[in-house]
């Protein structure tokens, strides 16, 4: 008899994860990330538009890692205004705490670094399923459909760069510090620090890489929401997200502190490790097959005077 299936523990971020702090009222739209990103991944450029002069992607997809939407109202006179205002929002992967496109996987070609918390992806290992696809809350991982090997594409925190001693290209390229690199936990207490300020006052902000090389700025502080975006989503995020603007509004998923891996992982395992799943559906399968298999021997008798010509 297969173990009840209990929901487990929701797992929690790494104590030196990595991750970026996005400050909506510090982006300026100058989308220098996406083409970073880009370049930084060998990212082929995506077109909305008829002249294909300009990479125009108009989401994250296979090819596109990263992406700054913009949220508009009436007349977009006052930035980071809900009402006749504009404000951008980044998206990309927000390496989970408990991520869910780790738990759906059946192959481990998604996995998150013990140490780092990033989300990463083996393409090697990856059979193109696509559950991580449906599995994310975001809809961050996104299958190359043009790949003749099934391939998934998403931010990976730019994990390959970090033996040349760089970090996150969105990170490194942004010219007013809105995308911000370093340990989460670090970056938790600068974004507390930020909603913490009087709207109006002027503070000091960080560019590049928090605890790096100093290329900080003074600044005015915006009118911040008092809510630190993935201090709490879903388990908890290892990117963080600050705004003047409703989340909602802004494109971000109004999620549970709860994983929902916690319970589905725990499911799917009790599932097919006491085979319950597979006997299933063959049984399923094989009940159907012989409802719709006829023998010689079970043809109907013809009526007499009915023989066949």
């Amino acid at each position: 008899m297969a173990p009840e299936a209990n929901a487990r523990e929701t797992r929690h971020r790494p104590a030196e994860g990595l991750g970026l702090l996005y400050d909506a009222t510090l982006c300026v739209g100058c989308k220098a990330c996406v083409a970073a990103c880009k370049e930084a991944n060998e990212n082929p450029p995506e077109f909305s538009t008829e002249d294909h002069l300009w990479d125009t992607p108009l989401d994250t997809s296979g090819y596109t890692f990263n992406l700054i939407k913009m949220y508009r109202n009436g007349t977009m006179e006052t930035k980071d205004a809900e009402v006749n205002g504009y404000s951008f929002m980044k998206t990309s992967c927000m390496h989970c705490a408990d991520p869910s496109c780790v738990s759906a996987c059946p192959v481990s070609a998604m996995s998150k670094d013990p140490v780092t918390g990033v989300v990463g992806y083996d393409p090697e290992a990856c059979v193109g399923c696509r559950y991580c696809v449906v599995a994310c809350p975001f809809g961050i991982p996104k299958y190359q459909y043009d790949s003749p090997t099934g391939k998934i594409g998403k931010c990976e925190l730019c994990r390959h760069r970090y033996k040349d001693g760089h970090y996150s290209a969105c990170a490194e390229v942004c010219p007013t510090g809105a995308t911000l690199y370093g340990k989460t936990a670090d970056l938790l207490v600068e974004a507390k620090r930020r909603i913490a300020l009087a709207p109006g006052s002027v503070t000091t902000y960080p560019r590049g890489k928090l605890g790096g090389p100093d290329q900080s700025y003074e600044a005015p502080v915006g009118n911040y929401l008092q809510h630190v975006y993935g201090e709490t989503e879903y388990g908890g995020t290892q990117v963080l997200k600050l705004s003047a603007v409703n989340f909602a509004k802004v494109g971000m998923p109004d999620l549970k502190p709860e994983a929902a891996a916690a319970r589905s992982e725990t499911i799917q395992h009790t599932l097919y490790g006491g085979l319950i799943m597979p006997f299933a559906v063959l049984g399923a399968m094989t009940y159907v097959a012989k409802r719709n298999v006829h023998h010689e021997d079970d043809a109907p008798e013809q009526a007499p005077g009915k023989e066949g010509s």
